[in-house]
């Protein structure tokens, strides 16, 4: 793909965090290939309705993924080579960082890992938000995290947007193309 029909990675995150929430909430972690649009539309013209043929990637919807461990899940996944790059959605907890503190220490056992997301989850301070990680073949990669409104009153979520908002995830999908 050449650079000028090189795709903005921020861009083709903010569209699967707009698809996904157009959803809501409470949603399984839903993994996304990217796709050139041409060749999409060349193998079902049917879909050029609902596709954006300006754009020069589509995201397409995968398979559900395994429940467990996504990082597990993740280096499994080997994509083909019409794949251009990938999108993850996934729901998350954020704590203030002075929050993170107060969380009971421990090992690196499940039980443990499970012990801390619960803890996080049952915070008081805690938020809940929507992350969308997208990287490329190139390397190339955007972070996108929708901050969900925190109640009566405040129904507006906020959105923030930055390239090392989640490096181990941006990692572990730059790895399922690796060769």
């Amino acid at each position: 793909m050449n650079q000028s029909m090189q795709p903005s990675v921020a861009a083709l995150a903010r569209e699967v965090e707009d698809f996904v929430g157009s959803a809501g909430w409470d949603q399984a972690p839903q993994l996304f290939a990217l796709v050139p649009t041409a060749e999409l539309l060349s193998q079902q013209p049917e879909l050029a309705a609902q596709l954006d043929a300006a754009s020069p990637l589509t995201p397409v919807a995968q398979d559900e993924l395994p429940e467990g461990d996504l990082a597990e899940a993740l280096g499994r996944i080997a994509w083909p080579e019409a794949v251009h790059g990938c999108a993850l959605a996934q729901e998350i907890i954020v704590l203030p960082p002075d929050a993170e503190e107060e969380l009971p220490g421990g090992g690196h056992g499940d039980d443990d890992a499970q012990r801390l997301r619960q803890a996080a989850a049952d915070h008081p301070r805690r938020t809940e938000a929507r992350l969308v990680a997208a990287v490329l073949r190139d390397g190339s990669a955007a972070c996108v995290m929708r901050l969900r409104g925190l109640g009566e009153g405040d129904s507006v979520d906020e959105i923030i947007e930055h390239p090392e908002l989640a490096p181990n995830l941006v990692d572990a999908l730059k790895a399922t193309f690796a060769p």
